[in-house]
Formats: C-alpha cells, structure tokens, sequence
C-alpha cells in the first residue's frame, strides 16, 4: 500500500562528490543529492515509478542508522516496492524482514521493526547503505552504474569515524565495498561467512543477500546469517 506521509530526504550537497581511492579517510559525499542525475537509464526508471506512484519516496535512498556506528552493512540497491517506496533500506520487503529480525537480536537496533518508516525502530551501533541508491530495473544496476554511485559509498565509510567492521550483503555490495576503499578485488575473495582484514583496522564480512530468493532455495538459511551476526558481534566485543 503506498504511503501518504511527505516524504523525507536527504539534504543536496554543496558540492560534487570527490573520490580519492584507498583509505576509508577520504573526503567524500556520504549521500547522494534527492535529484541525483548521474545514471540516465536509474533517473528515467525513477520518474516511471513517480508517475505511476507519486506518493512513493522514488528518489536515492538515504543511509539509515548511528553515524557513530562501528558496523556498516551494505546492500545492493534499493527495491521497488521496499526501499523505493518507504525511503528507508531494507524497509517494506522480505529482505528487511530477516534483516532487521537479526539485527534487533544482536542488539544492533532497538524497537519494533515494523516496515514503514515511522515504526519507531533505532539502529544501535550500526548504519545501513547501499552499493547503488536508486532502484534499478530488475534489481540489475549495470557497471556504469554501480560506477557512478562508487563514490557516495566512499563518502559513507568515511563518515563512519568508529567503523570496525563492515558486512557486504553479496557479491556486487563486496566488490562495491572494496573499489570504494581502493583494494584489489582479487586479493579477498567474495564467500559467505569470510572475514577479510583489510587493512586500516578494518574488517570486511561477507554474507550472501538475505533476498527472498536466497532464503527460499536454501542458499541462505537464517542460522547461517545469524552465525555471520555472531562473529561481527564477537568480533566488535571483543
């Protein structure tokens, strides 16, 4: 059902973002501006959906979460009827409902995960992004637009000043995470349940999506993304 409260977004940034390779120091945008117009083909798809459902947020969805926060998760790209539609990560689908079920269990968020953006829910230590922002036809952003959209994940992790461990939700959200920081794909091998050190005393997880589809064909089970919880818990605790 589509929303009717005004939608909330994020403030247009002074200036175009700058990407400056390795480091999670970099100076960068941590959002995107709500008119982004970098990716033609994301723009063109959103003013479709706008048209078709005005009340829908239909813009880059905002980072969600503590900006003191020592674990950054990172999805793939917004969904149509989640994401899209609330403005919020992972809110309003499948894949938020295992999410955010875990994280309230870990103590990563608090209150009552109810898929809609005023449910009152809080991330505790813990910020949630995407590799791209906008949603793209099919769930598929091309690599020109996973590109495109690189450097406002930079600007994220740099804006994490506490980050300890950050947990890449595919492949695409690893491969993402690693050009961000300027690291060599091919020296951290995406596996569900790797923990890569990558230096600048930070970790990178590794989870499968927790998507429908996923968790329907057994590819992901929730014991084994509660396990992948576990070790960042132990890990940031410890």
């Amino acid at each position: 059902m589509a929303l009717s409260k005004r939608r909330k977004t994020p403030p247009s940034p002074a200036h175009p973002p700058k990407f400056h390779g390795g480091g999670h120091k970099a100076t960068t945008c941590a959002e995107p501006p709500s008119g982004c117009t970098l990716c033609p083909r994301l723009t063109e798809f959103r003013a479709a959906n706008h048209r078709a459902e005005p009340t829908w947020f239909n813009a880059p969805v905002p980072s969600f979460g503590d900006p003191a926060g020592r674990l950054l998760i990172v999805g793939l790209a917004p969904g149509l009827r989640g994401a899209n539609r609330t403005g919020r990560p992972f809110t309003g689908d499948y894949a938020g409902d295992l999410l955010y079920q875990t994280l309230l269990e870990f103590g990563f968020a608090r209150g009552r995960y109810g898929a809609a953006t005023d449910d009152g829910l809080e991330l505790t230590d813990c910020m949630i992004t995407n590799a791209v922002r906008c949603v793209p036809p099919e769930n598929k952003p091309t690599p020109a637009e996973i590109t495109a959209c690189r450097p406002f994940l930079a600007g994220r992790i740099a804006a994490q000043p506490r980050l300890a461990v950050l947990l890449a939700l595919g492949r695409i959200a690893h491969d993402q995470t690693l050009a961000a920081l300027g690291r060599r794909k091919a020296a951290y091998a995406f596996a569900h349940g790797a923990k890569h050190d990558i230096g600048d005393g930070l970790i990178l997880a590794d989870s499968f999506h927790c998507s429908r589809y996923n968790t329907n064909t057994g590819r992901l089970t929730t014991d084994m993304f509660r396990a992948v919880f576990a070790g960042i818990r132990t890990h940031i605790d410890g």
